[in-house]
């Protein structure tokens, strides 16, 4: 799926200290300038949420920088392929999460694919840096849909019982992908069949949706009651359930889309109309800020762990699965709402207690960075979990690409934190701790929703309706009996 499938890749690797250039019969000169993190993750990986320390020169094969020239008095090119790349991921969550929620979840994740599929190839193909600035903030839009998308459809599918472990289940995918990217990496070194390698999976991905339904929550809300029950009773043929008749009959299924049709045209603005969606929303985008925020601070901040970039890709991508089993059984027993403040608080700590530990220290402050990534990474797959059951159906698409949108903020200005070591070299902790912090005590203000059912109209919200047990749930998906 896509919590992210997240990243972005740059053409524009930076140049040996005293490596000299001669292209077109000209010498572009001695340069010393810096080596901007590894290519993959700066354009074609959906690992958009890491950002690993730079790629030594030696490991490259290819100097695409000296190819469109931007060296010298045009290097910061080489960061603003990145900066493209984030600005088509806040259009993107903000633009796939409210056409989701009017033309339907399916739909929109075929259009992200195949967009995602034809930008990254565009993108490797690229024969000037305008052209793969353009495609590289179109691929951020495109990877920002099914990011948002894939998890909600999976959960409107779900009952109670099956939404955690099918939840913590999908991203520990994403978690794979994240390691595997660290050997594709190492494999390939030129940067245009970097960008294709890890842009071929999206192939797969668009082949499943032949199997994949749409909702049929969402298409109850829509009066679309014949597709939903098409859906429906597809749904128990596969399972090899009974079908009661009756339940998923066509007057029974008009009378369950007649008490959820209500918002025929969501609205952003829909998000604040009502007191207690208003709360939701606003407390939401300070988790969803922080969450991101942290995350990506501490995958910059890789300062002293004396790794390279492949040994810390991998390292960050490994400590995610027991991180995910740390989620699963938090969940479970203690709540969404306590396990979203307790990991925003254990990556504060872990922030605070590198701030104790002297630079001599290799062993304490890797362990410590390590710590402080599961536990973010934590944050990141409970807060998924978390939005996507707090807001209703009518509404749900449009709630995710509005946190989307302020985490991916977040996580665009955790690079400005980090500049702040020039003004006190603990000062970008302090900030990345500080907002983790403020997050815990935020999340704590939200509704739990463990054992509730998911709510289907702003009415249901307003009702505060969190059932006890998970038979209480009386859902349209409940209507196939044993």
């Amino acid at each position: 799926m896509a919590r992210s499938a997240p990243a972005s890749a740059s053409p524009t690797r930076s140049l040996p200290a005293t490596r000299r250039w001669e292209e077109r019969g000209k010498i572009l000169g001695s340069c010393r300038v810096s080596p901007p993190p590894c290519p993959a993750l700066r354009a074609g990986s959906t690992t958009a949420r890491s950002s690993p320390p730079p790629l030594q020169p030696r490991y490259l094969s290819q100097e695409a920088g000296g190819h469109w020239d931007l060296v010298c008095e045009q290097k910061g090119l080489n960061r603003a392929t990145s900066s493209c790349f984030f600005a088509g991921v806040l259009v993107g969550a903000v633009a796939f999460g409210y056409l989701s929620d009017r033309f339907g979840r399916r739909r929109l994740l075929l259009v992200a694919y195949v967009s995602s599929l034809v930008m990254g190839l565009v993108s490797a193909a690229s024969v000037s840096y305008i052209m793969f600035a353009i495609t590289r903030t179109l691929t951020g839009t495109a990877l920002a849909g099914f990011t948002v998308i894939v998890i909600t459809l999976e959960l409107e599918w779900l009952d109670v019982g099956h939404r955690t472990v099918a939840g913590v289940l999908s991203t520990t995918f994403w978690t794979v992908g994240v390691m595997l990217l660290a050997l594709v990496g190492y494999l390939i070194r030129d940067w245009r069949w970097l960008l294709v390698a890890v842009t071929l999976p999206c192939v797969p991905g668009i082949l499943s949706l032949w199997w994949v339904p749409e909702s049929a929550r969402w298409l109850l809300t829509q009066g679309r009651v014949q597709e939903a029950r098409r859906y429906l009773l597809c749904c128990a043929r596969l399972n090899e359930r009974p079908v009661d008749e009756d339940s998923l009959s066509l007057e029974t299924l008009s009378k369950v889309a007649a008490g959820e049709h209500v918002v025929q045209r969501p609205s952003y603005l829909d998000l604040f109309r009502t007191s207690r969606l208003r709360h939701i929303s606003l407390c939401c985008m300070v988790v969803w800020f922080a969450v991101n925020f942290s995350y990506y601070g501490q995958s910059l901040d890789v300062s002293g762990l004396g790794l390279n970039i492949y040994q810390t890709q991998l390292l960050f991508g490994a400590v995610e699965l027991p991180a995910k089993l740390l989620v699963y059984l938090s969940v479970r027993h203690a709540g969404r709402r306590l396990t979203l403040a307790g990991t925003l608080l254990g990556t504060a700590l872990t922030l605070g207690g590198r701030l104790l530990v002297s630079s001599e220290m290799v062993a304490w402050s890797t362990t410590l960075a390590v710590m402080g990534k599961g536990f973010s990474e934590s944050s990141f797959t409970t807060v998924y979990l978390f939005t996507s059951e707090l807001y209703p159906t009518v509404l749900r698409q449009t709630g995710m690409g509005l946190t989307a949108l302020v985490g991916r903020l977040g996580g665009s200005l955790a690079p400005l934190a980090a500049l702040l070591d020039g003004v006190w070299l603990s000062l970008p902790k302090i900030t990345y701790g500080g907002i983790a912090l403020l997050a815990a005590c935020t999340a704590l203000l939200l509704p739990e929703t463990r054992h509730a059912q998911l709510p289907e109209t702003i009415q249901d919200v307003e009702r505060k309706s969190a059932p006890s047990s998970l038979q209480d749930e009386e859902m349209p998906m409940k209507l196939i009996h044993n």
